[in-house]
C-alpha cells in the first residue's frame, strides 16, 4: 500500500534540504541565497535556520552574515557510525547469549548524558519486552544503566545522578543517593549489575559493562527475564555468562580502530537530559 502524502512533514523536508545545500557550500549562504535556491518564503527559511541555529547544527558567521553547517553535524555522523560499528560487533555475542539463556539481550550506551538502547535481540517464542532501539533507560534502576554508572569516575557519575534525579518507579526503585552509591560499589566489586524489579515489577535484568582500550565503560549489555528466570538458584551461572559475553565484546571493541577512540567524555556530552 503506497504511503499517504499525509505521512510526510513538509517543513522537515524543507529543513533537511536547507542542511544539504549549506553542507555543499564552502563559503556558506545568506538568508537571501537560501531563499532563492529553494524558492521558498523568506520568513519560512528564516524560521528554519533559526531553529537549526538554536539546536547547534547551523551557525551564522558574525563577519559575513552567512549561515554555515556546524561541526555538530559531523559529531552526529560520528556517533551514528560508532553506534553502528558497536552494534555490528556486539550482535553475534548478543544472539549467542540470548539463545543460550532464552531471554532478551540488550545493548546500551551513554549518549549526551542518557542511557540509550542501541540493540535488542529476542529469541524465537519469547514474549517481547516493552523496549525498543532508541529507548532511554534509567541509569539508577536498570542493569545497563547501573553498570555504566558503576565503572565511570565518581565525579561523572555524581553529575549524571544530579542531572537525572532518582525517579521512583515502584517500591523497589533505589531513590537514595547513599543507597545507590553503595549499590555501585557492590557492582564494581562483583563485576555485574542486577535490576531486581526496580524499574518494572515482574522484570529482572543482569548487566555488565563493555570497556574500550582505555578501560572506560563505553557500553553495557544485559539479559531481561522474570524473577523465575533470574533467581537465586541460577544467578551465579547467569551472571558469569553475562560478564563473559561483555568481556568478549570488550575484546572486539579494543581491537577495532573506530571504537577504540570512543572516550567517556564524548559519551557524557554536555550532561544534558534528553
Amino acid at each position: 500500500m503506497p504511503e499517504s502524502s499525509k505521512s510526510f512533514v513538509p517543513s522537515l523536508e524543507r529543513g533537511l534540504t536547507i542542511l544539504e545545500i549549506l553542507a555543499k557550500s564552502r563559503a556558506g549562504l545568506s538568508l537571501s541565497q537560501v531563499t532563492r535556491q529553494l524558492s521558498l518564503p523568506k520568513s519560512s527559511v528564516h524560521c528554519l535556520l533559526r531553529t537549526f541555529e538554536s539546536a547547534g547544527y547551523v551557525y551564522k558567521d558574525a563577519v559575513c552574515g552567512k549561515y554555515r553547517v556546524s561541526l555538530s553535524i559531523c559529531e552526529l555522523a560520528r556517533q551514528a557510525l560508532q553506534g553502528i560499528s558497536l552494534r555490528d560487533q556486539a550482535r553475534p555475542f548478543l544472539r549467542t547469549l540470548s539463545g543460550r539463556t532464552g531471554m532478551t539481550a540488550h545493548l546500551a550506551v551513554l549518549e549526551q548524558g542518557s542511557c540509550i538502547l542501541i540493540e535488542k535481540v529476542t529469541p524465537p517464542g519469547v514474549p517481547r519486552t516493552a523496549t525498543w532501539v532508541g529507548k532511554q533507560l534509567g541509569l539508577h534502576c536498570t542493569a545497563v544503566g547501573k553498570a555504566l554508572l558503576a565503572f565511570m569516575p565518581d565525579t561523572d557519575a555524581d553529575h549524571l545522578i544530579s542531572n537525572h534525579g532518582l525517579v521512583r518507579y515502584n517500591d523497589n526503585t533505589i531513590c537514595s543517593i547513599r543507597h545507590l552509591k553503595q549499590e555501585l560499589q557492590t557492582i564494581r566489586r562483583r563485576g555485574y549489575a542486577l535490576d531486581d524489579e526496580e524499574e518494572e515489577i515482574g522484570v529482572r535484568c543482569l548487566g555488565a559493562p563493555i570497556f574500550n582500550g582505555s578501560k572506560e565503560s563505553v557500553a553495557a549489555l544485559s539479559i531481561v527475564g522474570t524473577p523465575e528466570q533470574i533467581s537465586e538458584y541460577n544467578l551465579s551461572a547467569l551472571h558469569r555468562d553475562v560478564v563473559e559475553t561483555a568481556n568478549r565484546v570488550s575484546d572486539q571493541v579494543r581491537n577495532a580502530p573506530l571504537e577504540a577512540g570512543i572516550s567517556l567524555p564524548e559519551r557524557l556530552g554536555h550532561m544534558q537530559v534528553c
